[in-house]
């Protein structure tokens, strides 16, 4: 059963305006920092204009290739991969290697190679994969966006904004097997046939330089100059920040994030441990709880909506394990699922019967609503 809980409160989650800041960014041709959580945009700069992006291309194209395999697949390296130009992940024709491998490759290498594997692999050529990433793009609303191939070379159809490429990081955050990956700074593997090791490293200076950063992809071409889409987190709040054709970038993605960090405060929307709900079994009761925190970053102004949305079955049946999820609660900002926290059993229920379910989330959301408009 469905249940919405409308929590109205005077903390400033409206879309941030799009603030004009010459001290940040100068150097670039376009940029923004967005919120991770909402998505709403912090800091822009020609932030719709259409350019090149280089192999912040593999972003979308790490997206595609989690949504039509699985990391186990196994590719075999074929000549036209192997022999790409630009940046490599030095694979050889002919190895056999798990896709989570070539994902690395492409990720931290940023491997032309891996990505031409990957492409081969799901559609048999690059340009029916490149359809498959348009697909994607016209799915999350990205208009400015269009893609010629996964790697990034040069084509004047292959296309973003600061603003598309930002949102699709979000999305690709969203996914644990990139969310690691674009974090991990060295990585070792072995082709399946050959036994050759191959060992790459992330291109990502953030990682090293700035506190908490998670990710997430760097590129540069002639055309397309630096471009970088970088991510932090620190206190359960994440910002993105992109810039495209800028000589600065780590310099100014520094500065933005530091911008974002310095605008927003950490809001705990749900707790790990809280009572949910209760179910009643022969006059005992029994908590279901939250499995972890929720964390919303605000800002010190205006106010908005947050709904929190109960999914619990009412006809649960014994036995339930203590720790074993029975529903889960999805946290809506403006109408938009922005993130879930499993509900699990805080103990055993061994008793037969049927399970009464009693709701104790309105009342804990009525005093977070009172704390929110202090």
């Amino acid at each position: 059963m469905r249940k919405i809980i409308a929590l109205l409160c005077a903390a400033c989650l409206t879309a941030a305006p799009r603030t004009v800041c010459a001290a940040m960014a100068d150097s670039a041709k376009s940029a923004c920092v967005i919120n991770g959580t909402t998505g709403e945009v912090i800091f822009a700069k020609n932030e719709t204009e259409r350019l090149p992006m280089a192999s912040t291309t593999k972003i979308m194209t790490a997206v595609t290739a989690i949504e039509h395999s699985h990391p186990d697949d196994v590719v075999t390296v074929s000549a036209a991969a192997s022999s790409q130009e630009g940046s490599s992940a030095y694979i050889e024709t002919g190895m056999r290697l798990s896709m989570r491998d070539l994902l690395y490759g492409l990720m931290l290498n940023s491997g032309n190679d891996a990505a031409y594997a990957i492409a081969e692999h799901i559609s048999g050529n690059v340009e029916d994969f490149a359809e498959l990433m348009n697909e994607k793009a016209e799915e999350l609303g990205l208009y400015d966006t269009h893609f010629k191939n996964p790697s990034g070379l040069e084509d004047k159809e292959h296309y973003t904004t600061a603003l598309d490429l930002a949102r699709t990081a979000r999305y690709a955050m969203t996914i644990p097997e990139i969310r690691e990956t674009v974090s991990t700074q060295k990585y070792q593997t072995e082709a399946e046939n050959t036994g050759k090791t191959l060992y790459f490293s992330n291109h990502n200076k953030m990682l090293k330089m700035y506190e908490g950063a998670t990710g997430v992809k760097t590129g540069f071409t002639r055309a397309a100059g630096r471009c970088l889409v970088s991510s932090a987190k620190r206190d359960g709040m994440e910002f993105i920040a992109v810039t495209l054709g800028d000589p600065n970038d780590w310099k100014d993605h520094a500065e933005m994030l530091d911008f974002a960090f310095s605008k927003y405060y950490p809001k705990c929307i749900v707790k790990k441990g809280m009572t949910v709900k209760t179910a009643q079994i022969g006059g005992e009761k029994y908590a279901m709880t939250a499995a972890e925190d929720f964390v919303m970053p605000l800002k010190e102004c205006g106010g908005n909506n947050i709904d929190v949305i109960t999914h619990i079955s009412q006809n649960l049946s014994p036995p339930i394990n203590a720790g074993e999820k029975v529903g889960y609660l999805e946290i809506r900002y403006g109408g938009e699922t922005v993130g879930s926290v499993d509900i699990i059993s805080e103990q055993d229920i061994t008793k037969n019967g049927s399970v009464k379910i009693k709701n104790s989330f309105y009342a804990h959301f009525m005093r977070v609503a009172e704390k929110l408009l202090i």
